[in-house]
């Protein structure tokens, strides 16, 4: 895969480790009788999915470590990186990697076609969830060593997997295996196909009000998907204000994730939260539209 970033730039390979855990958790899910699902399991699987995507991944990952538009102490800091490992989603070690990497590279005009979104939708299944970018040079993307070196961060990088089967093991002792599905396979399942999707069409498909000058990516903002994720969805807005806390700027655009951050605020659980700080090289659009999707 070596067209997929210049040699100089580093190296793209198929990752067995990344596909055989995508599959693991895929292929259980068609062993599920949703007959026996009951309401209460399905409010626990959303409680769930706001308590890990909402606030592990989104609030503590994404805004919290990787973005800093808070402040908040060490132990609470740990409690969102452990509700972000329930996600599913891998070794916060190495989402906060690969964001930085993505976040270099979609911010300039030469992007590698490996972080641009000129291709497909099954192209981009492909590589989000069965590839790996080992960088060349991993300190040209100035990743904090405050994050590469937390105790806590590499302690779940090397047992984040361990975590998830700990969980399962102790549904299926404690209720059975089709709840112990249901409640790990099928939402982490959600959760992992969930994030790739809402992630390429955010980039490729939605409405604008921001163009980020010098650079190959601006996003998109999306209504329906905006609101799935928890303001994840209104990418634009992201990727115009990245140290802003907020990712939903406009009344209709309902971010869930800003009202549980001022919730933490007000009761002293973060602190010197930012919103809306300009970067330079945003400027404001007129609406623009993309929506044609092409599989």
């Amino acid at each position: 895969m070596k067209y997929l970033v210049p040699q100089e730039v580093g190296n793209v390979y198929f990752s067995k480790a990344n596909t055989i855990y995508l599959y693991s958790v895929i292929i259980p899910i068609f062993f599920i009788d949703f007959n026996r699902i009951t309401t209460s399991l399905i409010a626990v699987n959303i409680l769930l999915l706001v308590l890990t995507v909402c606030i592990g991944h989104s609030i503590g990952l994404h805004r919290g470590i990787i973005h800093k538009t808070y402040k908040t102490s060490k132990i609470f800091q740990n409690i969102l990186v452990y509700l972000f490992v329930l996600t599913g989603l891998g070794s916060p070690k190495n989402w906060i990697k690969m964001h930085y990497y993505r976040d270099f590279w979609q911010n300039k005009k030469d992007c590698p076609k490996y972080f641009k979104y000129n291709h497909t939708i099954l192209l981009d299944f492909y590589w989000n969830l069965h590839t790996s970018f080992v960088p060349k040079n991993e300190i040209l993307y100035e990743i904090p060593n405050t994050d590469l070196n937390d105790t806590f961060i590499k302690f779940l990088h090397k047992t984040w997997i361990f975590h998830i089967l700990f969980w399962f093991i102790l549904l299926l002792l404690t209720t059975n295996l089709n709840t112990a599905l249901f409640i790990i396979n099928f939402r982490i399942a959600i959760t992992i196909v969930g994030h790739w999707f809402i992630g390429y069409v955010s980039h490729k498909y939605g409405y604008a009000h921001y163009e980020i000058e010098h650079a190959d990516e601006s996003a998109y903002n999306n209504l329906i998907l905006g609101y799935l994720s928890f303001g994840e969805g209104f990418h634009n807005n992201h990727h115009a204000f990245p140290k802003s806390a907020k990712l939903g700027l406009k009344w209709y655009e309902f971010d869930l994730g800003w009202y549980i951050i001022l919730f933490f605020k007000k009761i002293n659980l973060i602190q010197n939260v930012q919103q809306s700080i300009k970067k330079e090289t945003a400027k404001e659009i007129k609406l623009k539209y993309n929506f044609p999707i092409k599989l």
